[in-house]
């Protein structure tokens, strides 16, 4: 069979398992809608999570930004992967003893007021959207390729599915779906670094690996071979960066606090039976993390290697299959600028490279890579058996659906729970609300389908602005109403509106209106879009506590609230 036939066997296979699992767990109640019922095991609750977590920015994106990147896309290893943690540690056990079934829930709640939930369901929706956006442009971009439909068509299939189990199963669907979605996504992503590993440097551990020499060049270390394949065509070394310190910092905090304040990451500690379980669980899904992330590094590595030794003033019509598969989707172009029928691949911006290129004959970089295809054109260029590409097609379907479908309940929930129960409509009943999260799920899913077709940027890129816009309005409000009992609902809504705005704001200049300008030297403190989330969580942070200052402190009850929650619940008498 060729490419698309195992991309087709296997990709249905897993589908059909999604939507049976979808089927068996159909929810019945808004608590198995929303939880599901708060039943599900530290491990498989792990597991989900990792699977809800690790999105087509981890799976597809991620490993292309650092291939490009070098040690600068590092930011997004540290940054998400320190999200965890602060997530694990600050506020998840306190969250799941809180009781509620959303963020809003809890902000509404913690803040005694209607505009305070608004406020954070708005947050919600416009974090969720950005963020799904970029897991449907992903789905496009599997299916343009190895199904040879278009962007556009591939995006709609991955809608009908996650629709199927999103819809139907809630909660507790989409949790058990995205333990199978794991298991698929770190099999597709391990098997084929592990024979790129083996044939590049006979070590069968990537993460060790990438460290060593090269087996077909004993005594060269694959990273100093890949520093002069680089160098030698204006690159930068990849193991050196060109971002500001200040930018890596900043990028790095926003995506660790963002992380720390994503809805759809949240409320699934909601589906533990307990408080100490939520916390078992937060240690096992970055045990599961982990395992992808240490290896996102080997995969960018091996990538870049393959694609330099492979491209570079390559006759065009002596380019591997991989290459000419690949410019059919678009995402990969070829113009001969020089009409010498070969490939320049260079750093056509470097001016001291410009003399050697020149007196080469080159007129300019000929050869524009999509940063998100370099995962899934990883087997291909390294010759690996057709049924390892469409196993990786599959499991980069499994990260973008498992995502999508979190982010998909979290709008349903924001627009059912929160905002028609909790403020339109307080009289429906279970099955009225129920029917309600069911609809809104459908809806969003046309709309992120949408965005999918018309998305903002690379996909780690537009998620790391989801990132950004979680850590500038729930974050700080999540923190203080855990852990400052004289922080009121006026302080908590001015902080969100402040922090979001800026936020929004900021990337919207430099990403829509003017493009043009989105460089260093314009930037505020030299802060790039994808780290302005920091400066909008300080944002936050000062306005809530300055605002709080002024204004009447919460009730008592509030107060006393805040105090229990911090309390173990062994040591808690009203637990």
């Amino acid at each position: 069979m060729d490419v698309q036939a195992w991309t087709l066997v296997i990709v249905g296979l897993s589908f059909a398992l999604y939507i049976g699992i979808a089927i068996w767990s159909k929810a019945g109640s808004t608590r198995e809608f929303y939880v599901a019922s708060s039943t599900v095991h530290p491990v498989h609750n792990g597991m989900a999570t990792a699977a809800d977590w690790m999105s087509a920015a981890s799976f597809i994106s991620m490993a292309g930004l650092i291939s490009f990147m070098g040690r600068d896309g590092g930011v997004y290893l540290m940054g998400w992967t320190g999200g965890y943690v602060l997530l694990a540690l600050l506020l998840a056990p306190y969250l799941r003893k809180f009781g509620k079934f959303t963020v809003p829930d809890f902000v509404g709640d913690r803040y005694y007021s209607r505009s305070a939930r608004v406020v954070a369901i708005v947050c919600a929706l416009f974090v969720s959207f950005v963020y799904v956006a970029g897991q449907m442009r992903g789905v496009g971009i599997v299916f343009s390729r190895f199904l040879e439909v278009n962007i556009t068509t591939g995006v709609v299939v991955g809608m009908s599915i996650v629709f199927c189990y999103a819809v139907l199963g809630g909660m507790k669907g989409i949790t058990y779906t995205q333990v199978a979605q794991y298991c698929v996504l770190i099999f597709a992503y391990l098997v084929p670094v592990i024979f790129i590993s083996l044939m590049m440097t006979g070590n069968p551990i990537p993460q060790i690996g990438f460290f060593g020499e090269m087996k077909d060049e004993p005594g060269v270390r694959l990273l100093d071979k890949l520093d002069g394949l680089g160098q030698d065509l204006g690159f930068p070394a990849y193991t050196s960066g060109v971002r500001a310190t200040a930018d890596i910092f900043f990028i790095t905090l926003a995506l660790m606090v963002g992380t720390a304040g994503l809805p759809h990451i949240i409320i699934r500690f909601y589906t533990v039976p307990s408080v100490s379980k939520a916390r078992s669980s937060a240690g096992w899904a970055l045990l599961f993390i982990v395992i992808l992330y240490t290896t996102a590094p080997a995969v960018a590595v091996f990538a870049r290697t393959n694609l330099l030794q492979t491209v570079h003033n390559t006759p065009h019509t002596e380019l591997p299959p991989w290459f000419h598969n690949w410019e059919r989707t678009g995402l990969l172009t070829f113009t001969d600028k020089n009409q010498d029928g070969r490939v320049q691949y260079y750093n056509d911006t470097n001016p001291a490279f410009t003399p050697k290129a020149e007196a080469a004959g080159w007129k300019g970089n000929e050869l524009r890579i999509d940063r998100d295809i370099i995962v899934l054109a990883n087997p291909e260029i390294a010759r690996l058996p057709d049924w390892v590409v469409g196993l990786v097609a599959a499991g980069a379907l499994a990260a973008a659906l498992s995502t999508a479908a979190g982010l998909l309940l979290v709008i349903s929930t924001a627009v059912s729970h929160d905002l028609i129960k909790k403020i339109v409509r307080p009289d429906i009943t279970d099955k009225q609300e129920l029917l309600i999260a069911r609809v809104a799920a459908g809806f969003a899913v046309i709309a992120a389908g949408y965005f999918g077709i018309r998305p903002p940027g690379f996909v780690a890129e537009v998620v790391a602005f989801a990132f950004g816009l979680a850590a500038a309005s729930f974050f700080p409000a999540i923190v203080l109403g855990i852990f400052n009992k004289r922080m009121n609902r006026e302080g908590a809504i001015s902080g969100m509106i402040a922090g979001i705005v800026f936020t929004a704001a900021y990337i919207i200049y430099f990403k829509f209106i003017n493009p043009s300008a989105n460089t260093p030297e314009n930037w505020f403190l030299h802060i790039s879009p994808e780290g302005i989330g920091s400066i909008g969580m300080l944002l936050n942070f000062a306005v809530a506590i300055t605002v709080s200052w002024f204004t009447p402190p919460p009730p008592h009850e509030i107060q006393d609230l805040v105090a229990r929650i911090r309390v173990p619940r062994e040591l808690d008498p009203t637990a």
